[in-house]
């Protein structure tokens, strides 16, 4: 057919099929020949690398001993700083005896005992003798709480500690009541302070510790129900009914909290035992895990303190710390038998897997109630207001050249609202406003609490009504009764780190830079001192009150905190804070060899160390001699016994533990960096101050910026 395609004989379709299959073979053949190459290359390369893995393992193992007892040399700078601070604290203690200035020692049961007898007895109740006296006070006790944080375990004994926490306990208990009694003095001659303008009594007397408002209702007057203090802005609107009553409103705002349980407020920070190397060298050679069962008794929580007895007027008394808590005391009571459970860590207890604890304590258990604050979770911010209505005493009477007053026995006396015999009625509630202190940063709105003197512990109910100001600063709330009150703040908004980095800045010198979702904080480090250099909040420095003084890291911890800025993870973080776990093997050991070489060179967050698995840790690290020098980052990986530099950077696509060319696996984090030190580097680490070290430790160990970013 003319035009038409050829017709394709059957001849012809058969060859062209045979060509097709042939063509076919040929491209099968070649594939197959082809990835038996590129398996076999593959198998030659890791046999390479693996023969290469070996060798440097090999030559890790041999050099093992040396490096460790290198190390050890360097790691008797933690001896030096430890025995340099009991000498510290002898020689603290013979200079207070040498003074004779009167002040007692806190720690001597007989001088504490007396000091606050013959305070007891004193009858000048006079509201600024009450505030001095108060700062006398509350110096002793910050003493005493700085030695429980501060003292080893074994520098410690437990009846020391039981007969400190006792005596902070009474030392409280006794200054409320001295501003009890100062208050009914102050009442008792309510008239002398009137108001010219409404006829009733108010007064404000403040210094860095309290803030005082007192009110007394002298004429009565329904339209004078409300009131606003001018010097704090604090103010209370009353129900009609206490409006008409003879009775006085106190605010005492105490910027301490000596309402909380004791061992809120006397955490300490984990101490760890310095690292032996020689130890280190033989758990090596063992390879020995730690039995399961030894672990999980390492993990169990400390039980919570017992309920304490409490005193007439719902605060704590000084009887029963002894057993169960969450102090230096059930530290120093399980230490001998949980050392033996650390000898592979080298860790003490309290540090030895801090972050999963499966088991729930018996203190958990029993909050089902939703109202019941977890202090775990929640923490006071900005010290506590007590907020009492309370009944006007009989006035003093001048006659003549006389001033008359009628005694009661009673003494201060709370005035009932509601009242009790009409507890079904509907009672309107006391309408409060509170202006918050500039010296606290509030990032959330704060959760009101009040004190529940019966079950020791701060509830949410009863409080209603909250409206919060951020500009102003100020909280208003309605109260079903009165209260005493606290604005309590989430402990780990702060938690996760965003980032963190660690340099050197000059002899003993260095700065850590802690970066949150809401803040900034730089903190300088020199000598065993460290100081706040700054917080800055939304690029404005804040918080100036507490910035460029020099204290202790244990101190720091402690304004920081009180200041609403916490960025020490405690016992429990782990449970609140999404984290990816470290073992203390690295995490801790990571932190100590940090400090040893932190003269030099400089430390920051890598996102890696997330992608890293458990068991160990990876950080970007850089030679830092001069403080203005740009930094050379590299990754290293660090698992507590093997450091080894990474090939990849921090912009890599994945995470890879492959060597960087041309390095070697190491025994030490230091010697892993020392292959490429400058000698004026390994000199700078070597005449390290060993207080420089140990700061630098306490701080890494305090922040834990290897679990907590």
């Amino acid at each position: 057919m003319s035009g038409g395609k050829k017709k394709v004989s059957k001849a012809e379709q058969l060859r062209l099929q045979k060509e097709e299959e042939e063509r076919r073979r040929k491209e099968e053949e070649e594939a197959r020949l082809q990835a038996q190459k590129e398996e076999a290359a593959r198998l030659e390369k890791e046999r390479i690398e693996q023969e290469q893995m070996e060798k440097l393992k090999a030559k890790d193992q041999e050099r093992r001993e040396a490096e460790l007892a290198e190390l050890h040399s360097l790691e008797q700078k933690f001896l030096s700083a430890q025995q340099w601070k009991t000498d510290y604290r002898a020689h603290a203690k013979w200079e207070h005896y040498l003074r004779c200035d009167g002040s007692p020692d806190p720690t001597v049961l007989q001088e504490i005992n007396t000091f606050m007898s013959l305070w007891r007895e004193d009858q000048n109740e006079d509201i600024q003798l009450v505030m001095e006296k108060g700062e006398q006070v509350l110096n002793l006790i910050e003493k005493l709480q700085f030695i429980l944080s501060d003292t080893p375990p074994n520098e410690i004994t437990e009846k020391e500690t039981v007969q400190y926490q006792e005596s902070i306990l009474e030392l409280q208990n006794l200054l409320h009541q001295k501003y009890n009694g100062a208050t009914e003095h102050l009442l008792k001659t309510a008239n002398m302070y009137e108001d010219s303008d409404t006829g009733n009594m108010q007064a404000v007397m403040k210094d860095k510790n309290v803030t005082f408002c007192i009110w007394a209702n002298l004429k009565k007057k329904v339209r004078f129900k409300n009131h606003v203090f001018y010097d704090t802005q604090h103010g209370f609107d009353l129900p009609k009914s206490l409006a008409v009553s003879s009775v006085a409103v106190r605010i005492l705002h105490t910027h301490y909290d000596h309402v909380s349980p004791l061992w809120l407020q006397c955490q300490s920070v984990p101490q760890l035992e310095v690292l032996d190397s020689k130890d280190l060298t033989q758990h090596s050679k063992d390879n020995v895990e730690e039995p399961e069962e030894e672990e999980k008794k390492a993990r169990e929580e400390p039980n919570m303190p017992a309920e304490e007895e409490t005193c007439s007027d719902g605060r704590k008394s000084a009887i029963s710390l002894k057993e169960k808590s969450n102090s230096v005391a059930h530290i120093n009571e399980t230490e001998e038998e949980t050392e033996k459970k650390s000898e592979i860590l080298d860790i003490t207890p309290q540090v030895q897997d801090p972050l999963v604890q499966e088991e729930t304590n018996e203190k958990e258990e029993a909050i089902t109630d939703e109202n019941i604050v977890n202090l775990q979770q929640f923490v006071p911010v900005g010290g506590v207001y007590h907020i009492d209505v309370l009944h006007l005493p009989p006035q003093v009477k001048q006659l003549k050249d006389w001033s008359m007053v009628e005694l009661l026995d009673s003494g201060l006396e709370a005035y009932p609202y509601p009242p009790e015999e009409a507890e079904d009625a509907m009672h309107p509630p006391i309408q409060i406003t509170l202006r918050l202190s500039d010296n606290v940063m509030y990032f959330e709105d704060p959760v009101i609490a009040r004190w529940d003197p019966a079950g020791q512990q701060w509830r949410t109910d009863g409080i209603s009504n909250i409206t919060y100001k951020t500009q102003e600063k100020s909280i208003t709330f309605g109260m079903a009764a009165f209260y005493t009150i606290a604005l309590l703040q989430d402990t780990h908004l702060n938690m996760p780190y965003q980032a963190w980095q660690l340099q050197p800045t000059g002899m003993d010198e260095a700065l850590l830079v802690v970066t949150t979702v809401f803040a900034t904080i730089q903190i300088q480090i020199k000598g065993n001192q460290c100081m706040l250099s700054s917080v800055v909040v939304e690029e404005k420095d804040v918080l100036s009150h507490i910035t460029g003084k020099w204290i202790s890291p244990i101190d720091l911890r402690t304004v920081l905190k009180k200041a609403g800025v916490n960025i020490f993870p405690g016992e429990y973080s782990h449970k609140y804070v999404s984290v990816n776990k470290k073992a203390p093997l690295a995490e801790v050991r990571a932190y100590q060899q940090m400090a040893l070489i932190a003269s030099a060179f400089a430390f920051a967050w890598s996102k890696w160390n997330l992608e890293a698995g458990q068991e160990q840790v990876v950080f970007k690290v850089s030679e830092h001699l001069k403080a203005d020098s740009v930094k050379d980052w590299s990754l290293y990986m660090f698992d507590g016994q093997k450091a080894q530099k990474l090939k990849i950077t921090e912009t890599s696509e994945a995470f890879s533990e492959e060597l960087e060319e041309d390095s070697e696996f190491h025994s030490t984090l230091y010697h892993m960096l020392k292959d490429a030190a400058s000698k004026e580097a390994i000199d700078k680490v070597e005449t390290a101050s060993f207080l420089f070290v140990d700061g630098v430790y306490q701080l890494l160990l305090a922040t834990r910026v290897l679990t907590y970013s």
